[in-house]
């Protein structure tokens, strides 16, 4: 099939294919489409396709599509960090093997040595999205960290992960690359921001970058498929436990937590994905109260799922250390990608969040 250049190729014609080939038609064809804008994503633009047939169908009545951002910075960051392949590749070699909930994908594809793709997946109306501003509650939080479970246990530690390359990637370039390039967005984010960086991200930034080697040159496994980015504008809450396109969800509450956005999909330690939400999904307050039993949580589950030889200090530990990922975040989001007034609120109400959550850790102190 072709890949789209350009939103306005989402056309009826191409559609009919991509659901037909799919198994989601029974003989209907896409006779008209409505594209409406949706979110804020920082690094492709996505659209809610509302679709008529010619004919009755249980067909989806809508979709979700993905394409490249418009906005050239907001390309040329997710070129660079290779997003759109990381991705398509998710959905492509993981996620049909994986119990955690995604949208079901109708169809992924890219264009190799270019920033062409596509990713067309289930819409999910009767679910509602996290807001990363307002934050969530203490029950919602743990049916996220439920969720995660699902995505950590079953490639835990499994060495065949490595071979993914899109996955693994290169960690020592990988380290080298962001060696020489946080120090540069650090400097940049408290230029930009000098007036409204609070004294908690001055306190923990100084902390972090000081000793920033140590930190990426750590050992921090054992590694897990990750997300990366798992955090409350990422997730639908009240998702339906499986698509009626895809195969059935695991059994369970018939309202599940949906996942989406894997552009950060990685390889690594479990627990930054853990610290990474519960640091910037709740509100300070909550989150004091809450979290070791959230991390507890987190914990029982995980080795009920098949984890046996992670003892409760290490994975405590290696949450300690995870709360740096939101504020290593905060920062190079923040600087890479198109800025908006939503985005500037969303960056700096991580970075606070993040870096209170590592102070009130005092994670300076499993730094390396």
């Amino acid at each position: 099939m072709t890949i789209p250049a350009s939103p306005d190729e989402l056309d009826p014609v191409w559609l009919t294919e991509v659901l037909g080939g799919a198994g989601a038609l029974d003989g209907a064809q896409v006779a008209a489409v409505e594209r409406t804008p949706i979110g804020t994503g920082q690094m492709c633009d996505t659209f809610r396709l509302a679709l008529s047939y010619d004919r009755p169908t249980e067909a989806p009545a809508s979709v979700v599509v993905k394409v490249p951002a418009a906005d050239e910075a907001s390309l040329q960051a997710a070129m660079a960090l290779r997003c759109y392949e990381i991705e398509v590749r998710f959905y492509q070699e993981l996620a049909p093997s994986l119990p955690v909930r995604t949208p079901y994908p109708y169809y992924a594809d890219l264009a190799a040595g270019s920033p062409r793709f596509v990713l067309v997946v289930e819409d999910l109306p009767t679910a509602h999205a996290g807001d990363q501003l307002a934050g969530c509650t203490v029950a919602e939080a743990a049916a996220a960290l439920d969720e995660l479970v699902r995505l950590h246990a079953p490639r835990w530690g499994d060495p065949s992960l490595a071979e993914l390359e899109w996955l693994h990637r290169d960690p020592e370039g990988s380290r080298q690359f962001l060696l020489g390039l946080l120090p540069q967005l650090w400097d940049g984010f408290r230029d930009r921001y000098q007036e409204r960086v609070t004294p908690d991200v001055h306190q923990a930034g100084e902390a972090l970058f000081a000793r920033l080697d140590a930190y990426l040159g750590a050992d921090t496994g054992p590694s897990t498929v990750t997300h990366g980015d798992y955090r409350l504008d990422n997730l639908l809450f009240g998702a339906p436990p499986g698509s009626p396109a895809g195969p059935a969800g695991p059994a369970g509450s018939s309202d599940r937590v949906a996942v989406l956005d894997w552009q950060t999909a990685g390889h690594g330690p479990a627990l930054a994905d853990v610290a990474y939400f519960v640091g910037a999904g709740l509100v300070a307050e909550d989150r004091r109260a809450h979290e070791h039993d959230l991390v507890r949580r987190y914990h029982r589950r995980l080795t009920a799922a098949g984890v046996h030889d992670y003892p409760w200090e290490q994975c405590w530990s290696a949450y300690r250390r995870g709360s740096w990922s939101g504020l290593v975040m905060a920062v190079a989001a923040s600087m890479l990608v198109e800025r908006t007034e939503r985005g500037d609120a969303m960056f700096l109400a991580m970075a606070d969040r993040h870096a209170r959550h590592a102070l009130d850790l005092d994670a300076a102190a499993v730094i390396g």
